[in-house]
C-alpha cells in the first residue's frame, strides 16, 4: 500500500534537476507502507503537528545526499545531538516507557531487527530530459550497532513497489538490481561521486553546505553565516607550526650535510689508501696469476717443439724405411752375389777370396758407422732449424757458422733467465708492500687514531720508558 502526503505547490520556473517525489518504507513512524511525497519538481511547504513527521522526511533526503557520519538527525525539531539515529529511524522508535523501577526509560519500537528500510528519490531535469533515481536500503545483521546499508542509482524513475519489494533476501535484491541496469554501491563516496556527476555538483563542499543549511532556523549574521558554512578555514596557526617544523628539518639537514663534509674530508686520505691497497692487490694477484700459469706456458712450449721434434721424426723414420727397403734390396742383390762367388770359389779357389771377406766385413762396420753419424747429423741440423749439407762445401759453410748461432742461443737463454728473475723480484716486492699494507691495515683497525704504526709502537715505547 501506497500513502500520499499532502503539501502546498508553489508554481515556479523550474530549472536544474528537481526532486520529483520521495519514497520512505519502515522509517521512523512511517510504517509498513509505501508512503510518498509528490513533489514534481516544485517548491512545497510541508506543515504539520509536532510529532507528524516532517523532521523524518528531512533526515531521509539529508540520509540520501549526506555521508552518514555527518548526518545529525531531526535538527530541524532542534533536538539534541544523538537523540535520533540511523537505528532509531530504521527500528521505528515511537516514545519511550520507564522500567518497573522507573529509573531509565527504554524506547518502544514499531519494528524488530528482522525488518529493512528503504529511502528512494527520484529527480528530474525538465531543459535536459534526464531523471535519475537515488535509493538507500538499510537493515541489520546482527543484533546492536548501526544498520548496514548499500546504495543504488539509476538514469530511470524508480519506485518502491516495483523495484525494492518481494524480495528474498539482501544479497537477491543487490543481484535483481544490477541484472535491470542500476548502478549497486557499496560505500557513500563511490555513490556520492555518481550522482555528483550526474547532478553536475564539482565542489562536495556544496552538500556540506546543503546539510548545514536544510534544517536551519534562521540566520542570525549573514557574513558570519557565509565564512562558517560556505568558506573554507584557513589554519594560519597550523601554517605557522608547519613553517617551524619545516625550518628545524633544514637546520637539521643543513647540519648533517656539514657533518657528512667533515666526514668526506676526514676519510678523503683513508679512501686513497684503500684505493692504492686495491691497485696493489690487483698487481699481486696479476703476478700470481702470472706465475701460476709459467708451468703451463713452458708445458705449451715444450709441448710446440715436441710436436715439431715428432714432425721432423716422423719424416727422417720414412727416409730410413725407404733407405732400408733399399738396402735389404741390395743385401738380397749382394747374398745372391755372394752365393754366385761362393760357388765360385768352391769351382776356383785361392787367397784373393778370403781378403775379400775381410775387406766386405771393414767396408760394412765402416757404412754403419758413417750411416749413424750422417743419422744424428740431419737430427741435430733439424733441431736446429738447419738443412743437412749435401756437399762438402755446404757442410764447412755450416760448421764455420755454428759459434754464431752457439752466441745467439746464449744470449737468448740468458735474456730469459733475466726476465725470469726480474718477474721474480717485481713479485717479492708487491708482496712486501702488501705485507706492509696489510699489517698496517689490521694495525689501523685495532686503534681509533690514523698514526703510523712506527709511531705508535714509537710512542709506546716512549710512555714505558717515561713511565706514563
Amino acid at each position: 500500500m501506497t500513502a500520499d502526503l499532502e503539501l502546498g505547490l508553489f508554481d515556479e520556473q523550474q530549472t536544474g534537476f528537481r526532486l520529483q517525489r520521495l519514497q520512505v518504507y519502515n522509517w521512523g513512524t512511517f510504517h509498513h507502507k509505501v508512503w510518498t511525497l509528490p513533489l514534481d519538481g516544485r517548491n512545497g511547504l510541508l506543515t504539520g503537528d509536532i510529532g507528524s513527521g516532517k523532521s523524518t522526511l528531512v533526515d531521509a533526503i539529508t540520509t540520501l545526499l549526506v555521508p552518514p557520519q555527518h548526518v545529525s538527525y531531526n535538527k530541524a525539531a532542534g533536538a539534541q545531538h544523538r537523540e535520533r539515529t540511523a537505528a532509531s529511524y530504521v527500528l521505528g522508535h515511537y516514545k519511550a516507557e520507564s522500567s518497573e523501577l522507573g529509573v531509565s526509560a527504554k524506547p518502544v519500537a514499531l519494528r524488530g531487527m528482522g525488518d529493512y528500510s528503504v529511502l528512494l528519490a527520484v529527480f528530474g531535469n525538465d531543459a535536459l530530459n534526464q531523471t535519475v533515481t537515488l535509493a538507500q536500503v538499510l537493515w541489520f545483521k546482527d543484533h546492536g550497532g548501526q544498520p548496514a546499508r548499500f546504495y543504488a542509482l539509476a538514469d530511470r524513475a524508480m519506485s518502491i513497489e516495483t523495484d525494492f519489494s518481494e524480495f528474498e533476501d539482501i544479497v537477491g535484491l543487490r543481484q535483481r538490481l544490477r541484472s535491470s541496469g542500476t548502478e549497486v554501491l557499496d560505500s557513500f563516496s563511490a555513490y556520492s561521486k555518481a550522482f555528483r556527476r550526474r547532478f553536475g555538483i564539482r565542489n562536495p563542499q556544496a552538500m556540506d553546505l546543503f546539510h548545514q543549511t536544510v534544517s536551519m532556523k534562521s540566520v542570525g549574521n549573514l557574513t558570519d553565516f557565509v565564512r562558517k558554512h560556505m568558506l573554507e578555514p584557513s589554519d594560519v596557526r597550523g601554517r605557522i607550526d608547519d613553517l617551524i617544523v619545516h625550518y628545524e628539518d633544514l637546520n637539521r639537514a643543513h647540519e648533517a650535510v656539514l657533518d657528512a663534509k667533515s666526514q668526506v674530508e676526514w676519510l678523503t686520505p683513508l679512501v686513497g689508501d684503500l684505493d692504492a691497497h686495491d691497485r696493489t692487490n690487483a698487481d699481486l694477484a696479476k703476478l700470481a696469476a702470472t706465475r701460476d700459469h709459467l708451468p703451463q706456458f713452458y708445458a705449451n712450449l715444450k709441448l710446440e717443439l715436441l710436436a715439431v721434434r715428432r714432425t721432423v721424426l716422423a719424416g727422417q723414420a720414412d727416409s730410413l724405411t725407404a733407405r732400408l727397403r733399399a738396402i735389404e734390396i741390395e743385401i738380397d742383390e749382394a747374398d745372391g752375389d755372394q752365393q754366385t762367388v761362393k760357388e765360385a770359389i768352391r769351382e776356383n779357389g785361392g787367397e784373393r777370396i778370403s781378403r775379400l771377406d775381410t775387406e766386405i766385413k771393414q767396408a760394412a762396420e765402416q757404412r754403419n758407422q758413417r750411416r749413424q753419424r750422417a743419422d744424428s747429423y740431419a737430427a741435430q741440423c733439424k733441431a736446429v732449424g738447419l738443412a743437412a749439407a749435401v756437399s762438402t762445401d755446404e757442410f764447412v759453410d755450416q760448421q764455420q757458422s755454428l759459434p754464431t748461432l752457439e752466441s745467439k742461443a746464449d744470449d737468448r737463454l740468458a735474456q730469459i733467465d733475466n726476465e725470469a728473475n726480474e718477474s721474480y723480484a717485481r713479485f717479492l716486492d708487491t708482496k712486501k708492500d702488501l705485507d706492509e699494507a696489510t699489517k698496517e691495515q689490521e694495525s689501523l683497525g685495532k686503534r681509533d687514531t690514523n698514526i703510523d704504526e712506527r709511531m705508535v709502537a714509537l710512542r709506546s715505547r716512549l710512555c714505558a720508558d717515561s713511565g706514563l
